[in-house]
C-alpha cells in the first residue's frame, strides 16, 4: 500500500526460538523514538528465550512479559495498523499470529509548550497548546484531576485519518450533546482534516446565521477546563494548536481570563470598555456615514463645519471614501501579517504617511473621515475573535446607512439581531442569556460577581435550552 515510499521501515528479525520464527518491527520515518524503542521493544526482545513456544504463545508472551513499555496495545486490521504507524507507533508482526502489536515509542520533534500570542493574559498562566495531541490532553488533565474528564478519540479525514478527542465531563456534559456531537463528526465527509476552522461548519446548526460562530477556538488550557466544567464540550485536534469548544455565546466573546483574576469592579470596567468598543466597531462608520449625507442637522454646530469643510474639499461621496479607507485598510493588514516581520515597520511607515497624512494633505480623502474609520478599526480589535462578522457587518452598515441613511441602519440592525436571535449552537440559543433571558445567568455578563457567590451555583450550558432541542 505504501508502495516503495522513503519514509517506511520495515525490519525482520527472527526470535530466539526453536521454531525461529520470524517478526517484523514496522515504523515510520522521524516520528519513532528510536533509543526508546531500542530500551522498549526490540532489545527485550532479541534477548527473551522463546523456547520452542508456538506463534501464538510467542505473540502472548511478547504482549504481556517482553516489552518493557507501558504503552502496548494488540490489535487487528490493516485500517488500524496504518493509523498506528502514522501515527509514530510502533507495530511488531510476529509470523503465525492473528493479531499485531503497537508500542508506543513516538518522537517526532514539536514545538514545545509556550504562551500563546493570540489570547495574552496578565495574571493566568503563559502556558498554550501545542501540535501534538497526547501534550495537549496532558495539559487539561494537569488542571483537572477528576476522574470524570473522559477524553473520547474519533478519526475524522478519509485521507488524512486526522485523531480528534472529545474532551467533557460525564459530571457535567449532557449526553444528548455528546450524541449530536458525534453524530455531526461521523456525517463529516472531508477528505483531509488540517486545523480545527476545518470542521466549523458541521458542528454549526443548520438553517442558522452564519455571520456569528456557533462554536469557539481557544489556545489555553485554563480557557477550555474553565468551560469544560459549565457542561462545555472540547474537540482536541491532533496536529492544532487550538481546541474548539461547543457551544458557544454571544456573551463569552466579552469575557476574558483576567476577568476571573481581577477585581469585581474592574472586571466589570474592562467588560464595559469590550462592549462599548464592540458597538463603536461596527456602527460608528455607518452612522458617520448616513449623518453627513443625509442628516447633518444631528451634528453640533462646530463639528458640522468642520466637518463640512472637510468632506467639501474631496472629490468623492462620504460612502465611497470610508468604504475606500476600510478596503485599504484591511489590505494593509493582511500585508502586515503576510511579509515577513523584518519588513513590518514598512507597512507601518507607508500606512501612516503615504496613506495616512499625504492622502489627507493631498485632499484624497478627508481627516474627519480618516479618523473614524481609524477609531473603529481600532475598537475592533479589543473583541478580537469577533473581528470577521465585525469587518462584514461595518461593510453592510455603511452601504445601507449611505443609501437609506439612519432609518436603513435601524432596519439592518433589526435584521441583525433578528438573526442572532434564532441562531442555536447544538441546540442552545446564541444569545443566551440575554435571549431568553435568564437573572441567574446575568451575574456574569455585562458584571462578573464576586467567587463566593459566582462559585455557589455552577450554571450549565444545557440549562439554556430546551430539553427536547438538545
Amino acid at each position: 500500500m505504501f508502495g516503495n515510499s522513503a519514509d517506511l521501515s520495515v525490519r525482520e528479525v527472527t526470535l530466539n526460538s526453536g521454531h525461529e520464527i520470524k517478526a517484523l518491527i514496522i515504523t515510520m520515518e522521524g516520528m519513532v523514538d528510536k533509543e526508546g524503542l531500542a530500551q522498549s521493544a526490540i532489545n527485550p526482545l532479541m534477548a527473551y528465550n522463546f523456547k520452542r513456544q508456538t506463534s501464538a504463545e510467542v505473540f502472548d508472551t511478547v504482549l504481556y512479559s517482553v516489552l518493557a513499555s507501558s504503552d502496548v496495545t494488540a490489535f487487528d486490521g490493516i485500517d488500524k495498523l496504518i493509523s498506528f504507524i502514522t501515527s509514530g507507533f510502533t507495530v511488531i508482526a510476529i509470523d503465525g499470529a492473528q493479531r499485531l502489536i503497537a508500542i508506543g515509542a513516538q518522537g517526532f520533534a514539536f514545538r514545545g509548550v509556550s504562551e500563546p500570542e493570540s489570547e495574552v493574559v496578565q495574571r493566568g498562566a503563559r502556558e498554550g497548546f501545542t501540535e501534538p495531541l497526547r501534550v495537549n490532553m496532558s495539559l487539561i488533565r494537569r488542571r483537572i484531576k477528576d476522574p470524570n474528564l473522559v477524553f473520547e478519540q474519533v478519526t475524522v479525514g478519509e485521507k488524512s485519518k486526522t485523531q480528534l478527542m472529545l474532551c467533557y465531563l460525564k459530571s457535567a456534559a449532557s449526553p444528548k450533546l455528546l450524541n449530536k456531537l458525534r453524530m455531526r463528526l461521523n456525517s463529516c465527509d472531508l477528505e483531509t482534516v488540517l486545523a480545527a476552522g476545518y470542521l466549523t461548519e458541521y458542528l454549526e446548526d443548520p438553517h442558522t446565521s452564519r455571520l456569528f460562530s456557533g462554536v469557539g477556538i481557544s489556545e489555553r488550557p485554563d480557557t477550555v477546563c474553565g468551560k469544560l466544567t459549565e457542561g462545555r464540550i472540547a474537540i482536541i485536534v491532533d496536529g492544532t494548536p487550538a481546541v474548539i469548544i461547543v457551544p458557544r455565546l454571544f456573551v463569552e466573546e466579552f469575557q476574558g481570563v483576567d476577568d476571573y483574576s481581577n477585581r469585581t469592579y474592574y472586571a466589570a470596567f474592562v467588560r464595559a470598555l469590550k462592549y462599548f468598543s464592540f458597538f463603536i466597531s461596527v456602527f460608528l462608520p455607518a452612522l458617520y456615514t448616513a449623518l453627513a449625507q443625509f442628516h447633518p442637522e444631528y451634528f453640533p454646530t462646530w463639528i458640522l463645519i468642520k466637518t463640512a469643510d472637510s468632506l467639501s474639499r474631496t472629490p468623492l461621496p462620504v460612502m465611497f471614501e470610508v468604504l475606500l479607507i476600510t478596503v485599504v485598510y484591511e489590505i494593509m493588514k493582511e500585508a502586515g501579517l503576510r511579509i515577513p516581520k523584518s519588513l513590518g515597520h514598512a507597512v507601518s511607515i507607508v500606512g501612516a504617511l503615504v496613506i495616512g497624512e499625504s492622502a489627507v494633505s493631498a485632499g484624497i480623502i478627508s481627516s474627519s473621515t480618516l479618523m473614524v474609520v481609524a477609531t473603529a478599526a481600532i475598537c475592533s480589535y479589543v473583541t478580537s475573535p469577533l473581528y470577521p462578522p465585525i469587518t462584514m457587518l461595518r461593510f453592510v452598515l455603511v452601504i445601507v446607512g449611505g443609501v437609506l441613511g439612519l432609518w436603513g441602519i435601524v432596519l439592518a440592525t433589526a435584521l441583525i439581531l433578528i438573526s442572532m436571535c434564532s441562531k442555536t449552537s447544538l441546540g442552545v440559543p446564541y444569545l443566551s442569556a440575554l435571549s431568553p433571558f435568564s437573572l441567574r445567568s446575568m451575574r456574569d455578563v455585562f458584571v462578573r460577581v464576586g467567587w463566593k457567590s459566582l462559585s455557589k451555583h455552577t450554571i450549565k450550558v444545557q440549562n439554556f435550552a430546551e430539553t427536547e432541542e438538545v
